[in-house]
């Protein structure tokens, strides 16, 4: 605005103070009969007590004429201005600072960009790495999933980005850990399954204990390092040992299981037994659910020979459930044929009868080898069996092992 621009040159608008002017901004220091000024209608013009210079400024269309030094107008140039719709503020300031302090009056909407480019802090660089290389201002704003800013992600970060460093939990399977892991330095893996397909660039620490949940490892580092788990993570680690282990029922369950979830009970102040049943009960409610959630849900792939084996798995109460097999097994077959895996199977693992009903589709013959009975159209019925990793997995791999 023409008073935010006098404002800026600590001078006064005479004619048009309210108006907005949005040109380039020029010192008029050549004679005004030159035509190569490049001046044109809507910029802004700086001069001094030149009377030519000022009418012919006002003559090409400007949108604003600073007069610096206190020149005063020329004889009907005020009224030339008014006529031609130009904005005229004298200034007691030199045409050199005239001309830089008017670039400072632009209000920060013209300089900024409403809708800048953001990208998550969890996305890859080298998925948001084109996308920075072609904004002007060469950045990108990391946002938390609030929207807030966290940082600035520049072109300069794109040359050599740092590693992030990741530890491994309750897998080491490639298929199974997050997209990016190849370019993740690995630090350490923590896991209670069979070693998998991960690969590291360098030598890294590595446990494998065969307990019945990750989170008996977890509990268990607390306690050797001497410290206390918060509540909420206390609730956690005893809510995972309990559903890992099916309140303890699985034939995975250690008594390193059962002397954790005592003391994450006891840190809690809660019945471990209760707990399990009503995080199950909560759980099982899965009557109204996504089709395509109910096969995917906690899903783990398993390279083989032949390709992958996939297992998912939900625990149920009764017979939830039941009445979707048919839909569940469309659903498992579709899947298979759009992945290519050799097998997709789904257990409906029944926590108060302790038993599994296997929802499998794929290469069933090869299956029915393993296990040798016949599969009846795609579910195995399987009595006594709880724990995917002791019981399903090994049972599943073994089959198409080449």
């Amino acid at each position: 605005s023409v008073n935010a621009i006098a404002s800026a040159v600590g001078g006064d608008a005479v004619v048009g103070a309210d108006r907005l002017v949005s040109g380039r901004v020029w010192v008029y220091a050549m004679d005004s009969t030159w035509d190569g000024s490049g001046i044109g209608a809507g910029d802004v013009v700086v001069v001094g007590n030149r009377e030519d210079a000022q009418r012919r400024a006002i003559d090409v269309g400007v949108g604003l004429l600073i007069l610096s030094n206190s020149s005063a107008p020329g004889p009907g140039v005020l009224e030339a201005a008014r006529a031609a719709g130009s904005s005229v503020v004298i200034s007691p300031l030199d045409s050199y600072v005239c001309g830089r302090m008017t670039t400072l009056a632009a209000p920060c909407s013209v300089l900024m960009d409403s809708r800048p480019l953001q990208v998550g802090g969890d996305d890859l660089v080298e998925d948001v790495a084109d996308l920075i290389k072609d904004v002007h201002y060469r950045a990108a704003v990391a946002v938390d999933r609030r929207g807030r800013p966290e940082g600035l992600l520049t072109r300069s970060d794109l040359v050599r980005p740092a590693p992030r460093e990741v530890l491994l939990v309750d897998h080491a399977e490639m298929a199974q850990s997050v997209p990016g892991i190849e370019q993740a330095h690995i630090v350490e893996i923590l896991d209670h399954h069979h070693i998998g397909s991960i690969e590291t660039r360098l030598p890294v620490r590595a446990t494998f204990d065969p307990v019945g949940s990750t989170s008996t490892l977890v509990a268990e580092r607390f306690r050797h390092a001497d410290e206390v788990p918060s509540l909420p993570t206390a609730t956690m680690l005893l809510g995972g040992i309990l559903s890992d282990t099916v309140i303890l029922n699985s034939p995975t369950t250690t008594m390193r299981d059962r002397t954790a979830v005592a003391y994450l009970a006891d840190l809690l102040g809660t019945d471990a037994e209760t707990f399990g049943r009503e995080m199950f009960e909560n759980a099982s409610d899965l009557a109204d659910a996504p089709t395509e959630d109910l096969i995917r849900h906690d899903a783990k792939a398993y390279e083989v020979g032949a390709g992958s084996v996939v297992i998912s798995q939900l625990e149920v109460v009764g017979s939830t459930l039941r009445d979707r097999v048919p839909e569940l097994l469309e659903a498992l077959r579709a899947e298979q044929a759009a992945n290519g895996c050799v097998l997709r199977a789904l257990m409906l693992t029944d926590i108060v009868a302790h038993e599994t009903r296997l929802l499998v589709a794929g290469d069933l013959v090869s299956l029915e080898r393993a296990i040798g009975k016949d599969i009846d159209e795609g579910v195995v019925h399987m009595p006594g069996v709880m724990s995917r990793k002791k019981q399903v997995a090994p049972l599943l791999l073994g089959a198409f092992q080449s």
